[in-house]
């Protein structure tokens, strides 16, 4: 496996903004990778796409990688994993919440930060058509919390399906980091990032379902909560964006948890405030909480080599979980 030391930022990224920030800044001058895709139906009659890496290698563990808000398999993180995984032959599963692999999927519905049962159909798939295999499941970010809620829910049904698990920068408490992202910098600069793709892809929507939200409260929307309450929340069976993010919330299952799961929070992380992070966690949960990070960054500055430790460190932890030495 590969050898690795403590997270510590560059010099240069002196803030948890710029820890965030730079390796989405460094991504955008990469030219997109076309992985081989497969297009599931899923059982509701929709379809997602899942972008595949090293498929080939029928003897190595599979990781599934959940990405987050507005993501996908382009993403800085997932390249960076994606990258780990060739450099050690395992094999990799991207799949795409829906509407993200750049089609628009084909019910009314999208994703949210809550969905365990997307996660559950996906992962048991999985299972069900390689079933000696075996399988890890890690999440950044709003794909981290469905994947911790799904934990926390399926208990230690879990281990019938993954080996180990892992989620970096999971927004537990949604409530809060809803709130918290509606604030000063945060709202100028994530947020109001977040809303342009939100309503692009509600503009397709509305083309192809006339009168599923109110549209004008869409495009009005500039706040997050704004936009769940209009758009998020009713399509998806939830009375307010407060029923929404409470029940999305994978905190309150926290300690249902019994699969060995690596949970990666910086201190630093400008998306969470205090309430996202847990004051205890079962004995099956490491939970890692590095002074320095950011969200979902762990750049290691400019050199291409040095931007690997993000997914190093959960690899690291899904071999040891089945007894690799790191």
């Amino acid at each position: 496996m590969l050898p690795l030391s403590p997270y510590q930022a560059p010099f240069f990224l002196f803030n948890g903004h710029l820890q965030t920030l730079w390796p989405v800044w460094l991504n955008l001058r990469k030219p997109v990778v076309a992985w081989p895709r497969e297009r599931w139906d899923t059982p509701d009659g929709d379809f997602i796409d899942v972008d595949c890496i090293n498929q080939g290698a029928i003897d190595q563990p599979v990781v599934i990688f959940f990405h987050g808000l507005e993501g996908s398999s382009q993403s800085h993180y997932a390249r960076g994993m994606a990258a780990v995984l060739q450099q050690i032959g395992w094999t990799g599963f991207m799949p795409h919440f829906r509407g993200c692999s750049g089609e628009l999927n084909r019910l009314p519905r999208a994703y949210h930060s809550g969905d365990s049962a997307e996660i559950d159909w996906i992962l048991r798939h999985f299972k069900q058509r390689d079933p000696q295999r075996t399988y890890f499941a890690a999440g950044v970010s709003l794909g981290g919390n469905a994947l911790m809620k799904w934990l926390g829910e399926q208990g230690a049904a879990a281990n019938q399906v993954i080996q180990a698990a892992a989620a970096v920068s999971p927004p537990m408490d949604v409530g809060a980091c809803g709130a918290w992202l509606d604030q000063g910098a945060n709202r100028s600069v994530y947020t109001q990032h977040f809303l342009r793709t939100m309503k692009l892809q509600s503009e397709a929507r509305l083309e192809r379902f006339p009168g599923l939200f109110d549209a004008t409260r869409m495009r009005a929307a500039s706040t997050l909560r704004e936009f769940d309450d209009t758009v998020t929340a009713p399509l998806h069976g939830f009375n307010s964006v407060d029923d929404y993010w409470t029940q999305a919330s994978a905190l309150p299952v926290l300690n249902g948890i019994r699969t060995p799961t690596l949970l990666l929070m910086p201190r630093n992380d400008p998306f969470l405030p205090a309430s996202c992070y847990p004051m205890q966690t079962p004995a099956s949960v490491t939970l890692e909480t590095p002074a320095t990070g950011g969200h979902v960054g762990f750049s290691g500055g400019r050199g291409t080599g040095k931007d690997l430790w993000l997914p190093s460190r959960i690899i690291n932890f899904f071999a040891q979980s089945i007894g690799i030495k790191t």
